[in-house]
């Protein structure tokens, strides 16, 4: 927070009375640098982290400075994104009623003839997105020529999506004298390109670029395999229990399949896609903003600039592309001063990635892992687990023998079923011979192998029970005196 009041800095009472109306007693560092410079009409660059105020900072002068008895468009706010450009209008209505300025959006995805009707109602300030005021444009439904101030929210990110000549279409449309104000968390060459050729001595701000990701955020990153990431994250889910947290991909390739994953543990998920219809991504936002979803998947673009108030926690699925894709997903929590919590889970392969942003973004980024409940360093991890390998028979390796199967293998013979016999005995009997057979298929289902000495009692045992079958087959209906030759024969064998 800055030393200075609303008052000093040259706010006029409505706005200082709604500002102390919503708790917001002083103003933060970057609202104290660039309000006096926006209300004296300069073009303004600043550069600060994510969650600082950036929204106020711009908002509060470009409202003061409006005329709400004309009835042109004075000012253009543009976003990245649909929701940014809904949250910058809540904050706009929020403060522009006590000076009855009125506030129209222009974003995508909205039924462009419904905006035209509303842009009959005259308002002051229109906030949307570059393509949809653009072709607003073109179809000759929005004048901009009476328009004083232009700022660009999270510029980085409206140049590196490609809307450069979108922007430059809407600079034409306005005045010459009209003021330009880039608002963004990081400054890459195409938004310096852009800058030096539409600004007119612009005055740069750069908050505490050595503390581009806020110091009341804890970041820290665990390993796992790819195949494990999913079981990874359920249990880290698990063990912090947010009320919500913000699970960042790369790419929408994969995040119904995280979606499917995360709701069969269990969890309430929603998913925020950037090409998704204005009325299904409104409401999937109003529920996970409202507590009815726990875990929200989105990619960089989705999830450009969204402010969910207390969002305490976020989970980086894939590595962010660079630094300043760090930087912005890092600024979903931590917001005005808040904690927050930062967990990237990273493959063995990836972990130089972490080194990479540690030593680029100045942070403290160590790797951590789940033991037992809790969360620690990789090395108390190892040194428990094996204390309690120990502690176990065999060090902890020996795969266990179930008791019951001990006792089967070295059961008596009086065990099993009483027989009486054991391998000493007199094997000469066919009654013996086939206890002993099925002694040893028993002994087979236990993973034995039967000796060579049973599987030959074994199989004579058999040999001689299909002798007397088929000897007594022959002798039905035979004379006596075939009987007692047959009977001979046999006794001389």
């Amino acid at each position: 927070m800055s030393n200075k009041s609303w008052n000093e800095l040259g706010l006029v009472k409505p706005l200082a009375d709604k500002l102390e109306t919503n708790g917001i007693k002083e103003p933060t560092v970057i609202q104290a640098e660039a309000l006096p410079l926006l209300l004296d009409g300069k073009d303004v660059s600043a550069r600060s982290q994510t969650g600082s105020g950036k929204t106020l900072a711009f908002l509060l002068p470009l409202l003061q400075r409006m005329n709400p008895a004309s009835k042109a468009v004075q000012a253009v706010i543009l976003a990245p994104t649909q929701e940014l450009a809904m949250q910058i209008v809540r904050v706009a209505e929020s403060y522009g009623e006590p000076l009855g300025i009125r506030v129209q959006q222009l974003i995508g995805g909205a039924a462009l003839k419904r905006q035209v009707e509303k842009l009959k109602l005259h308002p002051q300030l229109v906030i949307g997105t570059p393509g949809r005021i653009h072709e607003l444009l073109k179809l000759r439904k929005l004048k901009l020529h009476d328009v004083r101030s232009v700022v660009i929210d999270e510029a980085d990110q409206v140049f590196e999506l490609g809307s450069t000549r979108e922007v430059e279409t809407i600079l034409y449309a306005t005045g010459k004298e009209r003021q330009l104000a880039f608002f963004s968390a990081t400054y890459p060459d195409q938004m310096a390109r852009f800058e030096g050729r539409w600004m007119k001595e612009p005055v740069r701000i750069q908050i505490a670029p050595q503390h581009r990701v806020s110091e009341t955020i804890d970041n820290y990153f665990i390993v796992s395999d790819k195949r494990d990431k999913t079981d990874t994250a359920r249990r880290l889910v698990r063990l912090l229990n947010p009320k919500s947290a913000l699970l960042f991909l790369n790419t929408t390739d994969n995040i119904a399949n995280w979606e499917a994953k995360l709701s069969y543990e269990g969890f309430t998920v929603e998913t925020l896609y950037g090409d998704a219809d204005k009325q299904r991504r409104a409401a999937t936002l109003a529920r996970f903003r409202e507590g009815r979803c726990q875990l929200l998947l989105a990619t960089d673009v989705a999830a450009r600039g969204l402010d969910i108030e207390g969002l305490p926690l976020v989970i980086q699925l894939d590595p962010a592309a660079d630094a300043d894709h760090y930087v912005h997903r890092a600024g979903r929590t931590g917001r005005m001063g808040r904690t927050g919590t930062v967990v990237s889970i990273v493959t063995p392969q990836e972990i130089f990635i972490m080194d990479k942003f540690r030593k680029q973004l100045g942070i403290e980024l160590p790797e951590k892992a789940m033991y037992r409940g809790k969360l620690t360093t990789p090395e108390e991890a190892r040194k428990a687990t094996v204390s309690a390998r120990n502690e176990k028979p065999n060090g902890g390796f020996a795969k266990p023998v179930r008791s019951s199967d001990a006792r089967s293998l070295s059961a008596p013979s009086t065990e099993r079923g009483n027989t009486g016999l054991n391998r000493s005995q007199n094997l000469g009997s066919n009654d013996a011979k086939v206890k002993i057979g099925v002694f040893e298929a028993e002994a087979e289902t236990q993973g034995r192998k039967p000796s060579s000495t049973a599987k030959a009692a074994k199989q004579p045992s058999i040999a001689k029970q299909k002798q007397e079958r088929q000897r007594d087959k022959k002798d039905k209906g035979a004379p006596k005196w075939l009987k007692a030759k047959r009977e001979g024969n046999d006794k001389k064998e």
